[in-house]
């Protein structure tokens, strides 16, 4: 029997998606997280959405199921840097390698804060300074001024991986089944209406305390009254019969936020502190899981 060529395109892209998972580091991402998430998502969804990208750790994990099933995903994120790398790693991820390759050989101390105090208007460019800084940057950390810049000093790692088709060709096949757009998370309001939908929420988490307000990875806040917009947000959709899912820490804010049983179940997970610059203060808390 001769199989199609078109077959065996399908089956290689259904490889490459399947090996999918985040190609930048991200404060709080889920990698680690997701056997807990598991017993929380829904079993049945036609269109998935994401409002605070991220690492989108959550959709490359359904990335197969989503392939499968020609399904679609909604991503999104504030970040229009962050946006631009997840266009260019889904439309032009050649190219984008080719200048990572560029910079892997080229880096030093010198090139990091050359290339940081400069921001290009070509996308594939300003994608690929993105990455650049991510992977060698301190503690993968995206932090900006108040104009919009990034400001991480360079981390010390002997030989970071730079350039890693192998994480970029498996996360460009999986987002082309994904819309990715810059807008707030209210928009998920106008897209998400009924039970085929399914939102995942991993908003930057509400402070545990009033000397870790590390809530911002950029020049916009995102503060109490955002955390109460959120739940609203979320109170909406659940009214609609959408299914939510969303996380963030384990406080007494965020549990008195989400105290109404009628509308949101609290889930308890596990997870670990690594944004601490004192690596004796890393380690494992809770964090919890809203559910409505």
């Amino acid at each position: 029997m001769t199989i199609s060529p078109s077959l065996t395109q399908a089956s290689a892209e259904d490889t490459l998606v399947a090996t999918a998972r985040p190609f930048i580091k991200w404060a709080g991402g889920k990698s680690r997280l997701l056997e807990q998430y598991k017993p929380f998502l829904p079993g049945e969804f036609d269109r998935y959405h994401e409002p605070f990208l991220g690492g989108g750790a959550l959709f490359f994990y359904l990335a197969s199921q989503l392939r499968r099933q020609g399904k679609r995903a909604f991503l999104s994120d504030l970040n229009p840097e962050l946006v631009n790398v997840y266009r260019c790693v889904r439309d032009q991820v050649e190219p984008l390698i080719e200048q990572l390759a560029v910079y892997q050989c080229g880096h030093s101390e010198q090139q990091y804060y050359a290339v940081r105090s400069q921001l290009p208007t070509d996308p594939v460019h300003r994608a690929a300074r993105f990455i650049y800084l991510n992977k060698t940057c301190y503690n993968g950390l995206y932090r900006e001024n108040a104009k919009g810049l990034f400001n991480v000093p360079m981390g010390r790692y002997k030989s970071p991986k730079i350039c890693a088709p192998d994480l970029l060709r498996p996360a460009s096949a999986a987002l082309q089944m994904a819309d990715i757009t810059e807008r707030p998370f209210t928009a998920v309001l106008d897209c998400a209406s009924d039970h085929g939908d399914f939102v995942y929420f991993d908003p930057p988490y509400h402070p545990l305390s009033d000397t870790s307000k590390f809530t911002a990875y950029s020049r916009c806040q995102f503060a109490a009254e955002d955390q109460g917009e959120l739940k609203e947000a979320i109170a909406q959709l659940a009214s609609r019969r959408v299914q939510v899912l969303a996380s963030n820490s384990d406080c007494p804010f965020i549990r008195d936020l989400y105290s109404d049983t009628s509308i949101f179940e609290i889930q308890t997970i596990a997870a670990a502190r690594s944004i601490n610059s004192k690596a004796s203060k890393r380690g494992k808390i809770t964090e919890v899981l809203i559910i409505a």
